[in-house]
């Protein structure tokens, strides 16, 4: 089947499963591979049940996002949703915030993968080795976007399948080298301790979005989207749960442990079991920036296509019908965040703007729901709006155990985004008035 191209815009040359690989993409990325030593640092053998509960909130929030989508086939996700249901500032204010956590998001996964490279050589984890890494990576990233989305996406199908056998083999092998002493059960942990563990892990359930932002790319993105949404999502929760209870089974010294699955693989399957958990990681890292960088130049792109950004950045390569100066303005951002921040900050920044956004779409549910005659959804959630308010209710609960330098920083990021709301909508009222 060929793709189906707009006569001006994107090429619909995604599939169904093209979609799928691209939510588990999404989600199985860098989290996965740091944070279970943060998770039991903080919970224990508990920090399964902080994963049971991530995967239920999450789970929440995607059927929210699965209905809703199954409403829309444009390019922007929840910047479109929430631009239809609360209006021109709200969704400005929502692809703007999205577009800062797909920033800071790839900006945790690359510094991740840096300290897994120095795993092999230390030398690799500063100065100019860890600069020509991360330049050269993201400069193939940005080419490879460049030159068509059904190419980024055959890429990422491969990558996908070489991220996911590691972490199967990891578990397969290391859940007959478990030692069930380890698990500790009798130190309950604090509400504080198991809500920021929550939200650290929230990272590690995110990504998914990248899905629904490149909507204008699917060749059937109403019906697709939902079903990749759903069972990405589930396929990883079982995946996280059964890596977190290998790690703690057979790593003593899980808390402590900066690169906890290496750690972990070298207790039951040795150096060189080590050595290709790594080389999982790094692989699956590239996976998700890949699919990390689709999302975040869609963003700026459907946002000026509606007007509200430079037109420039709605401007499509005339072959490849790939949006070029969005690819080039993220790719340039991405490389100078990663350059100068660091994991756990960029991680939380990227988690807090996230969560705002799903709730933003969260409440932009029954809003949709009242304009049926225009928008009807292909899927439709059960039991009224009780799934909605609870998903609202958890991301309230996780947004309150936040840093207070962190939500700092995000609350001036979204002011810069009002700021500049405001700044071009005058413009464009003057130059309006200029020339009539």
């Amino acid at each position: 089947m060929t793709a189906a191209a707009e006569p001006h815009g994107l090429s619909r040359a995604l599939g169904r499963w093209d979609l799928v690989a691209l939510v588990l993409n999404g989600i199985v990325g860098a989290g996965i591979f740091g944070l279970p030593s943060k998770v039991h640092a903080l919970l224990g053998a508990w920090g399964i049940a902080a994963i049971m509960a991530c995967a239920l909130i999450m789970t929440l929030v995607i059927l929210c996002f699965a209905e809703v989508s199954s409403r829309f086939s444009e390019t922007g996700g929840p910047y479109i949703y929430v631009r239809e249901a609360l209006g021109p500032f709200a969704g400005f204010e929502t692809g703007w915030l999205l577009w800062i956590a797909r920033l800071t998001g790839i900006c945790a996964i690359g510094n991740l993968m840096i300290q897994y490279l120095a795993f092999l050589d230390p030398a690799l984890g500063s100065g100019w080795p860890r600069q020509l890494i991360l330049i050269g990576t993201l400069g193939l990233l940005t080419v490879l976007h460049i030159t068509g989305v059904k190419r980024a996406a055959l890429v990422g199908n491969v990558i996908t399948i070489a991220k996911l056998a590691p972490l199967l083999i990891f578990v397969g092998v290391g859940i007959g080298a478990i030692e069930p002493a380890r698990f500790d059960f009798s130190v309950v942990p604090s509400n504080a301790n198991f809500s920021s563990a929550v939200l650290l892990l929230g990272f590690a359930f995110v990504g998914w979005e990248t899905a629904v932002v490149a909507a204008g790319e699917l060749r059937d993105p109403r019906r697709d989207t939902p079903f990749a949404l759903l069972l990405g999502v589930s396929m990883v929760a079982l995946l996280y749960m059964a890596i977190q209870v290998v790690s703690i089974g057979t790593l003593a010294g899980l808390a402590g442990s900066e690169r906890p699955l290496a750690d972990a693989s070298r207790t039951f399957m040795g150096s060189a079991g080590a050595s290709f958990i790594v080389a999982g990681a790094v692989v699956s890292m590239l996976g998700t920036l890949n699919g990390g960088m689709l999302t975040v130049s869609r963003l700026p792109f459907a946002m000026a296509e509606q007007g509200q950004l430079p037109a420039m950045l709605a401007s499509v390569h005339p072959r490849y019908r790939t949006p070029v100066p969005a690819i080039l303005l993220s790719a340039v951002i991405i490389l100078g965040l990663t350059l100068t921040s660091t994991y756990i900050y960029v991680l939380t920044i990227s988690t807090i703007a996230r969560l705002l956004v799903f709730a933003a779409t969260c409440v932009s549910l029954p809003i949709l729901r009242r304009s049926e005659a225009t928008r009807p959804a292909l899927f439709r959630l059960r039991g009224g709006l009780a799934i909605p308010a609870a998903a609202l209710v958890f991301i309230i609960w996780l947004l309150a155990s936040t840093s207070l330098t962190e939500s700092r920083d995000v609350g001036i990021a979204a002011l810069a985004g009002a700021l500049l709301y405001f700044g071009g909508r005058a413009a464009r009222g003057a130059h309006a008035t200029r020339g009539g």
